[in-house]
């Protein structure tokens, strides 16, 4: 009887902790609920819900309309998707960030800040955010955007007849004080899509541009209905230049007014929407040009640091005492580029020179000579000259126009990568 009532009670406790073990299993399993495959890989309810969350707190503090939740998690979830195709692809090609990448990088946001790492790292609790999760976000931004650099970036060329054709251009219609403030919406279609679906698109972004010039929010249809990767965004590109625009509809920008809403432009990604949100213009770019002269006497075997700061301030000396500044050049300086033209290094303008050694030089008086300065390049002493400004707009906008033009094809070019991308993934929601 007594081991009869011992194996007894050993059942109810096997059946009990296999009872609770299944009630655990099945909590579990309502909790890690998969809501979708992405090739290889999986998102997790608590994943969707979290970035929901973050995501929500963000339109939140911006004072925008909250969309509808439902749309709000499709959004979400597609981006999330979006984002594990690229991290899988930049797995494979063996992209990985440092931790001291990271570091350095938190650091620099940081000090863009004005804070400490310590106090931004307080900052980030504050506002509800982890440390940890922060590194995270940044690791993957980090990662994805090598993958596009590596993918992307490097098939992208910009001629100088594209700069001068644009220049030409903008010149004839007089643009070239101008900045746009759009919004976009994209509603997008595949590759192989077939002629149905094309029309259902264009019938959705037709219907589109009727609501918006009937004047509901924009912000509000963007995060609803855009398949761009700005959606979230409310759709909001920022200020652009006219260099900056995609090439797609520059022309139809340049004839839009504030607030006006284009007809939907096809594209191979599908069709786009435009609103003109504001114009503003743009200030001349004046620069300081410098005309400057240097002694250098470089550190080797012989010289340290202490015997070239004790040369140079014994050239200074004799300068002052009458010396020619020319003649000292030529006979001791080891810039022998220079050297020949007795130190001088002639017009310069920012950039064109080391940082310790422009920064020494913006704070003399013309004719005053620096103490010693060091650089890579050893030690130096300065003399300015005269300085002059100069309106360097065109310069300027060349160099603009080529960054922007750049800029622009990489965008086009990532938006129908990524497109590709995402059409060509095995993926199965399961919202």
């Amino acid at each position: 009887m007594i081991a009869w009532n011992s194996l007894k009670a050993a059942l109810y406790t096997v059946l009990f902790c296999t009872l609770l073990f299944n009630s655990y299993r099945v909590h579990a399993e309502v909790l890690d609920k998969i809501v979708a495959v992405v090739e290889d890989d999986v998102i997790l309810e608590k994943e969707l819900d979290r970035e929901v969350s973050a995501i929500a707190q963000r339109i939140q503090a911006s004072r925008t309309q909250m969309p509808p939740e439902s749309v709000l998690r499709k959004q979400v979830l597609e981006k999330m998707i979006i984002d594990m195709l690229q991290r899988q692809l930049a797995a494979k090609a063996g992209i990985t960030v440092t931790e001291e990448m990271l570091n350095s990088s938190a650091a620099d946001i940081a000090q863009r800040n004005n804070m400490t790492l310590e106090q931004f790292r307080a900052e980030l609790e504050r506002q509800g955010m982890s440390y940890k999760s922060f590194l995270d976000n940044m690791r993957n931004e980090i990662i994805i955007n090598q993958l596009r650099s590596r993918e992307i970036g490097g098939r992208i060329k910009v001629t100088d007849r594209e700069v001068e054709h644009y220049m030409e251009t903008q010149e004839k219609i007089g643009e070239e004080a101008v900045q746009y403030h759009l919004g976009h919406i994209l509603i997008a279609v595949k590759e192989a899509a077939s002629a149905t679906e094309i029309q259902k698109a264009r019938s959705k972004a037709d219907e589109l541009v009727k609501k918006l010039r009937s004047g509901q929010d924009f912000t509000q249809i963007a995060m609803s209905d855009s398949d761009d990767d700005n959606a979230l965004k409310g759709g909001d590109l920022g200020w652009r230049k006219p260099s900056d625009v995609p090439t797609l509809f520059a022309d139809r920008v340049g004839a839009m007014s504030p607030g006006e809403v284009a007809d939907p432009i096809r594209s191979p990604s599908g069709f786009h929407i435009i609103k003109m949100l504001e114009v503003k213009g743009l200030d001349n770019h004046i620069i300081t040009n410098t005309n400057v002269r240097h002694i250098l006497i470089k550190t080797n075997e012989l010289i340290n640091d202490e015997e070239a700061q004790k040369r140079l301030l014994a050239l200074k000396a004799r300068i002052a005492d009458g010396d020619d500044f020319e003649d000292l050049a030529r006979a001791h300086s080891d810039d022998k580029g220079s050297a020949l033209k007795g130190g001088s290094l002639g017009w310069v303008g920012p950039g064109d020179l080391v940082k310790p050694f422009e920064e020494a030089m913006g704070k003399l008086n013309i004719n005053e000579i620096s103490e010693p300065v060091q650089t890579q390049f050893g030690w130096h002493l300065i003399q300015v000259l005269d300085r002059k400004n100069k309106d360097n707009s065109e310069e300027q906008k060349k160099n603009l126009v080529r960054d922007a033009i750049r800029k622009r094809k990489i965008e086009e070019e990532t938006e129908l990568w990524m497109r590709r991308l995402r059409d060509e993934a095995y993926v199965e929601i399961h919202l």
